[in-house]
């Protein structure tokens, strides 16, 4: 049995997961900065929305890992002191 500092705090399908709401994230930003873009193309607006989206997407995959390892940590942390408490 592994102790809790070495094992993992996410495992690859929460990581798939988080990059899927992610990309649903950048979607809707993407859409939702069309009208703040201050120019008449059609390709252009679009473009400018999605370089918009990319950084609000990178920050809200960061804040999902954070709240996702943060939770797990708080969860273990939980489960041990229960344990530890019926011993």
């Amino acid at each position: 049995m592994e102790t809790q500092e070495n094992t993992k705090l996410v495992g690859k399908v929460a990581n798939v997961i988080d990059l899927g709401l992610t990309l649903l994230f950048f979607i809707l930003m993407a859409f939702a900065m069309r009208p703040f873009v201050p120019m008449q193309g059609k390709g252009v607006v679009e473009f400018w929305a999605a370089f918009t989206a990319l950084p609000m997407a990178g920050v809200f995959w960061i804040v999902v890992q954070m709240f996702r390892v943060t939770l797990v940590d708080q969860l273990r942390a939980r489960r041990i002191r229960a344990e530890s408490a019926q011993d």
